[in-house]
């Protein structure tokens, strides 16, 4: 039996967490500040794990002086309609580290980053742990810049078949043993 790949098989499975944390409270500071910050990770410890990354580089607060206070994970609202993503990607190649903007059209954020992540590993060689996603946004139609992202928002794109079946109108007509294998290609 041969099964079928389905778009979230082609797809990382990367989930949006919602995580907040803070320095330990001590004597000098009692109630520090709660710093919060949405991350792009496959599960919560992963997520946790970046989010002390960040925290170390942006305020000098390390895992073993802070504790986290809240990990949840964010849900799209409407799963079910296409739009369209904007996310700015810092990473870090051969060369230096590197700023870009690029456009996906995804029913979520989750499968946007997702399709962001296979787009530079395979175009970049960049691996997994040095691409951070630094915003992404929900961006019109009438302000896409991308020209693979215009081409495909229009109301007008058009799909070919690339390949055509025919079924049986009725039982009686199926053939159960066949001495060729049917033509299925378009003429």
């Amino acid at each position: 039996m041969v099964k079928g790949i389905s778009c979230q098989d082609s797809q990382m499975a990367i989930k949006q967490f919602l995580i907040a944390g803070r320095k330990l409270p001590s004597k000098n500071e009692p109630n520090p500040q709660i710093y919060k910050m949405r991350v792009f990770a496959k599960n919560s410890v992963l997520a946790k794990s970046k989010f002390w990354y960040f925290l170390k580089k942006q305020r000098r607060i390390k895992k073993a002086n802070g504790e986290i206070l809240a990990v949840s994970e964010i849900f799209e609202k409407n799963p079910t309609s296409v739009r369209n993503y904007g996310i700015v990607v810092r990473y870090r190649s051969r060369t230096g580290i590197h700023n870009m903007y690029k456009e996906y059209r995804d029913v979520s954020v989750c499968g946007a980053v997702s399709q962001m992540y296979m787009e530079m590993s395979g175009r970049h060689r960049a691996v997994h742990d040095t691409i951070h996603v630094v915003k992404t946004v929900v961006v019109e139609t009438s302000e896409l810049r991308r020209q693979k992202t215009i081409v495909n928002a229009s109301n007008k794109a058009v799909f070919p078949k690339t390949k055509l079946t025919f079924r049986a109108s009725t039982p009686g007509e199926k053939a159960v043993f066949l001495a060729k294998r049917p033509n299925t290609a378009i003429a």
